[in-house]
């Protein structure tokens, strides 16, 4: 901390010069102030930074949870697709008959029309090394007509034309076995063949995917729900060099008004918008933000404020050979600055470590990203301003002669 005469000996040069108040020293008294008491910086950062980890940690859980939840469309082969209108969520079964991808196939520019079936809550796969049982995803399409742009997945597609054989995804949660690559296993009680694998991993829905071909879909799930006349979805790829836009007008004047035509774009923002307004998960983790932030302000204000109260005879010093409220102000604000990079800096360390951790335990796609970065910065920034605008009152009140 700054005593008196450090203070008194930066100020600028004799008051007769600077009727109006003095112009700011060279030196960096914000700095100097943030400096002066080292062991109190340390618990002003450890505290800032909790806040920060706080944010960091819920941000990133958001993140991730947004990146699982479209990875799965983003690896979609098309450039329009077609669902039922009533369909809400990616996640959710809304059949539509498959004659209706006819007009669409037929359209000028379209290269294909091709189906994708899709269940999230009847395939139940049977861990075949422990032989227990847990719920999964399983999508379904015709190997002549592939519709997702995994390598593996279509390197293996032909095998899937025999009866009952499968692709697991070597990434989903490891208590399901998947990723001891098994020969067979068990699905709907039914014994299959597991011919390939491919890497996709697990989202906050479903713990792990199988894929196999339609007939092998309506053969393990009998009935309405596995009959290969209803679609999930429509994948439809356009020509070399066709607008897909212009593509698209023309498609939603040829299907039924119950079906939806999106572009790839327009799915992954209609399924961000579900998670991050409509789901409980999005709400969940922007309040974690908010109390993040809402407990850094607390603690940047307390830190501000006993700074302030330990130092106002230097601002009432100088307050009292002249130098203007403007200048105490950018004082107090550089040093609410540096408190945030103090506690912001250390915190966006250990979240990468943790974001490394968590997200190999969880098999979650965890990682520092140069927007989160931004805005964990932003709102670190912005706590510890607001808190210094409402602790500076105590110096812009100051009476030099009160405080002597």
């Amino acid at each position: 901390m700054c005593s008196e005469e450090t203070v008194l000996s930066i100020a600028p040069s004799p008051v007769r010069r600077h009727p109006k108040g003095f112009q700011p020293g060279s030196v960096p008294l914000a700095r100097r102030n943030l400096l002066a008491n080292k062991p109190r910086l340390l618990r002003s950062a450890c505290g800032i930074g909790f806040a920060v980890l706080l944010m960091l940690m819920q941000l990133g859980f958001q993140q991730a949870f947004f990146d699982s939840s479209l990875e799965v469309i983003r690896r979609l082969d098309g450039d329009l697709f077609l669902q039922s209108i009533h369909k809400y969520q990616f996640a959710t079964r809304d059949t539509f008959p498959r004659t209706n991808l006819d007009a669409p196939r037929n359209l000028p520019g379209v290269a294909s029309a091709r189906p994708l079936y899709a269940d999230w809550y009847n395939f139940f796969w049977k861990n075949p090394f422990d032989d227990k049982i847990f719920l999964v995803r399983a999508f379904a399409f015709d190997p002549d007509g592939p519709v997702f742009s995994f390598a593996e997945v279509n390197a293996n597609r032909a095998k899937l034309k025999e009866a009952n054989t499968v692709l697991i995804d070597r990434q989903a949660r490891r208590f399901l076995g998947m990723d001891r690559d098994p020969a067979e296993a068990e699905l709907n009680g039914t014994k299959v063949k597991v011919v390939g694998s491919f890497a996709l991993g697990p989202d906050f829905q479903s713990d792990g995917t199988v894929m196999m071909s339609d007939r092998t879909f309506a053969s393990l799930l009998p009935g309405p729900a596995g009959s290969p006349s209803q679609v999930d979805l429509g994948v439809v790829k356009v020509g070399p060099g066709v607008d897909a836009a212009v593509v698209r007008q023309a498609m939603t004047k040829t299907v039924p008004d119950t079906i939806a035509v999106f572009t790839k774009p327009e799915l992954v923002e209609f399924e961000r918008r579900f998670q991050a307004d409509v789901s409980s998960a999005g709400p969940i983790f922007a309040m974690g933000t908010i109390v993040g932030f809402v407990v850094g302000m607390l603690i940047s204000y307390q830190v501000t404020y006993t700074d302030l109260s330990d130092q106002l005879p230097q601002y009432a010093t100088l307050k009292a050979i002249g130098y203007r409220t403007g200048y105490l102000l950018r004082v107090v604000l550089e040093q609410a600055a540096f408190n945030a990079m103090a506690g912001w800096i250390p915190a966006w360390l250990v979240s990468i470590v943790l974001y490394y951790v968590i997200g190999q335990l969880a098999l979650l796609p965890l990682r520092m990203s140069v927007n989160l970065t931004l805005l964990s910065l932003g709102l670190t920034l912005g706590m510890c301003l607001i808190s210094a605008v409402l602790a500076v009152r105590r110096v812009i009140r100051a009476d030099p002669a009160e405080v002597f």
